[in-house]
Parts: C-alpha cells; structure tokens; sequence
C-alpha cells in the first residue's frame, strides 16, 4: 500500500522531539511521500532543510494569506529563486482566510493574486487555503484557470488542489470541472460531519487526495491529538468506505492523482 500524505507540516515545533521517528512511522504506514508547504518566506529555509534531509519529503512554497502582511517587493522574487530547487513541486499554501482575518481581505487577494501569477510563470500547481472565503477563491482559481487554459500552459490540464475541503459537493465540482483536485482530511472522519462525507463520497476518485495537515485535524479516532502523516491511511480508509472501494484502490487512485498533480521527483 503506498500512499501520500498531500499535506503536512512537518517543520512546525510540535514535531521537534521526534521528527525522525514521525517519518519513520510514516514510512511503515505506508506514506511515500509527503508534501510540506511553507506559510511564508521566514520559514521556507526550514522546511528546504528538512526536504534535503529527507528523501520522502517535498516543498510547496508560498505565503499564507494569515502571512499575507509580510509580503513584500521582493518576495516574488524570493519565491522565484526557492522555486528553482528540485524538491520545491508546488506553490503553496496560499488562499484566503476569512475566519482567522489577519489581513485586510483586499490585500490577501492581492497576495493570493500574485503567487498565482508566479504559479503560472514558473508552471507549477497551487496549494490552494479556504476558511469562510469560499465564494471570492473559486471565483479567482476559475478566472486564472481559464487564463491558463486560454494561454496554452500546460498547468491548466493540472493547476491545483483545494486543500482540506469543507465546502460541498456543488462547489468541488466547478473546481473539479476546471481539473482542480479535491483534498481530504480527518474531518471526513468525523461522525458529525455528515455532509463533507456525502461531498466525499459523490466525487470522482480520479480528482481526490488524502492529507493530514498535520500537526492538525487528527482523524477519528484520535481526534483532539496530535496528527502525523501515518495517520493518512485512517483518512484514505474512510474515504474508500464512503465510496464503496477497497482501500487498496483508494491509495492506488490517490497516489496516483498526487503523482500527476505534483510530480514528485520528476525534477531530480
């Protein structure tokens, strides 16, 4: 069984007393690769650092719209030259955040807007954050997909993934429709999260990931502890319940949708 964890956070401190031995799990779970996206250019050096020293781990750059104050006239260009390294397969975690509001909305935009653009210049898929800003996000990734379709990139075919999805089946299928792919997390576990469960499970396998966001969101039923990236294979295992799959179908489709999003090694 081989699966990817889509998306962790390994370089947060909640992992610095056994950050070896969390990999190591993993590896026995299961999980050969792991995503880690950065949440601004302040930390981008730690998280590099930890790919270089890790085969299974992989960096998506960017700055988080709760980050979004820290952009700067240079961070493009910072991000530009980060892209340039062979684990760095996405540009991420960006998005908007209604919910938390650490930034004015009209400037996370801006920001969001900019990555995108770099996200098209540098042809590499986004890691897509949503909280209570559902509407003004799709209406941004669908207006830049059909920019990308209509310039001929290559991205358009492969151009993101919404991360620890939470709106409903309606929502994930526009996206869905414009060849975003749709991530789950432990929420999908929860037993009063009756409606993410039937968006789960009416969406096609072929355009679905499995993610932890870890140190976040344990699944069920470890939920309220510390989540790790071997504990994907609870969030795929629900997922090929909900669908009515075998789980080695699950992470045979899953895996495979985060090969052909990210690329994994392609570079290298």
């Amino acid at each position: 069984m081989a699966l990817i964890d889509t998306h962790c956070h390994l370089d947060f401190e909640a992992f610095d007393a056994d950050r070896q031995e969390v990999l190591q799990r993993a590896v026995a779970a299961g999980v050969e690769a792991i995503l880690n996206p950065s949440i601004d250019l302040a930390n981008s050096a730690k998280v590099m650092q930890l790919a270089e020293s890790n085969e299974t781990v992989f960096v998506a750059i960017g700055v988080h719209p709760n980050s979004s104050k820290t952009w700067q006239e240079t961070s493009a260009a910072e991000l530009r030259n980060l892209a340039k390294h062979s684990k760095v397969v996405a540009i991420g975690e960006i998005g908007l955040d209604y919910y938390r509001d650490k930034a004015p909305r009209a400037m996370q935009q801006q920001v969001f807007r900019r990555q995108l653009d770099l996200a098209s210049e540098l042809e590499l898929p986004v890691v897509v954050h949503n909280r209570q800003a559902g509407e003004d996000v799709l209406r941004m990734l669908l207006d830049w997909q059909a920019e990308l379709a209509s310039n001929g990139s290559p991205l358009a075919d492969r151009p993101g993934v919404l991360h620890s999805f939470s709106e409903n089946a309606t929502f994930a299928q526009k996206a869905i429709a414009q060849n975003f792919f749709i991530g789950f997390t432990g929420p999908i576990t929860f037993r009063n999260a009756p409606e993410l469960q039937q968006t789960a499970a009416a969406l096609p396998l072929d355009h679905l990931l499995v993610e932890t966001d870890s140190p976040f969101l344990a699944p069920h039923p470890h939920r309220g502890q510390r989540n790790e990236p071997a504990m994907v294979k609870l969030v795929a295992g629900e997922l090929a319940e909900l669908q009515e799959l075998s789980i080695d179908e699950v992470t045979t489709a899953t895996t495979a949708n985060a090969q052909r999003l990210f690329r994994f090694g392609a570079q290298q």
